[in-house]
């Protein structure tokens, strides 16, 4: 969320926002219809555009008015207040994918898995351990986003984004990649409109076999009609952890350099555990899911528990992977 001083939108933007092309706009809109955990109350305003100019158009005068808002993308990771959000919700949809060889030019409004099956079927290796990871290709790479031991920094070679005065291209580098992290969560503001990818040739048939069988395993664990965000809490890295805590965790359970948070969780209690109509999963610590009639309170409170938990059992403050819109 992009924080700014609350003020209700004034109905001089809305005719300003108006006069945009391309512009779609609606008003007191359901959030909960973009999110994945189905849950969050109206926004004031929804605008949305596939044009990058009526989207720079838009943030400026909505940056302008004083008004609260927020952008958002596929809202695999959101968390939207029971209350809805008194602003304006903004989204840049375009989801336009080319190749050129090895490179392919996707915009960020595209979904990740029309992404990967699209490299997929041009025999291009790199993503298909992606397979099944919701959300759009921006908030992919706003979140290095990844799966078995890939992330999507590895194959990125420059993001194009709005810094909200000017069009700039950063490199790999610049993008300052960690794990589920680059700098584009640092700086809030700065919108990202397309990447560029460079990938390896390989043969379709193999590409789509690999997928397919990660896809199934993903599927056991995250059905496709589940309310959740997959994973809430970030893994964490061994070797950051206290001595004391490194020494309690079984190697068995080490991936790539990392602890998963669902070995931390495991130890608190949390499977099965539920509040109202959130529950965590039976067989999976760090998947808390949305039974039908969850509600925000009901899913912060969870949250906030489970971290409890592990501070006072690990001394470990667990870090969410889900961005809240609507809060305080």
């Amino acid at each position: 969320m992009l924080p700014f001083d609350k003020m209700p939108v004034q109905q001089a933007t809305l005719q300003r926002l108006a006069q945009i092309p391309n512009l779609t706009i609606s008003e007191h809109v359901w959030l909960s219809r973009y999110t994945r955990f189905g849950i969050g109350g109206p926004a004031d305003l929804y605008v949305e555009t596939p044009f990058e100019p009526s989207f720079m158009m838009a943030l400026n005068i909505v940056r302008a008015s004083g008004a609260e808002f927020a952008v958002i993308g596929g809202g695999t990771n959101l968390i939207v207040s029971d209350a809805g959000f008194r602003g304006i919700v903004l989204r840049f949809t375009s989801g336009g994918i080319l190749n050129d060889g090895r490179m392919v030019h996707v915009d960020a409004g595209a979904e990740l898995q029309t992404l990967v099956d699209y490299t997929i079927s041009h025999g291009l290796q790199g993503l298909e351990t992606m397979t099944g990871i919701p959300g759009s290709v921006g908030a992919a790479i706003y979140g290095n986003a990844g799966a078995y031991g890939h992330s999507i920094n590895e194959r990125v070679r420059q993001v194009r984004f709005f810094d909200g005065a000017t069009i700039r291209v950063f490199g790999n580098a610049d993008c300052e990649f960690h794990y589920r992290e680059s700098i584009f969560k640092r700086h809030k503001g700065w919108i990202i409109f397309s990447t560029e990818l460079e990938l390896a040739p390989a043969s379709a048939l193999e590409l789509q076999r690999t997928a397919d069988g990660i896809l199934k395993v993903r599927l056991e664990k995250y059905p496709a009609t589940m309310k959740c965000a997959g994973s809430i809490f970030k893994n964490l890295i061994l070797a950051e952890l206290p001595e004391a805590v490194q020494r309690q965790v079984p190697e068995r359970v080490i991936r790539e350099g990392k602890v998963p948070s669902a070995y931390f969780l495991e130890q608190v209690g949390a499977k099965g555990i539920r509040n109202g109509g959130i529950r965590v999963a039976e067989y999976h610590a760090n998947l808390i899911y949305n039974e039908g009639q969850g509600t925000a309170q009901e899913l912060c409170e969870i949250i906030a528990d489970l971290k409890s938990r592990v501070q006072n059992r690990f001394g470990l403050t667990l870090e969410e992977e889900v961005q809240y819109v609507g809060f305080g």
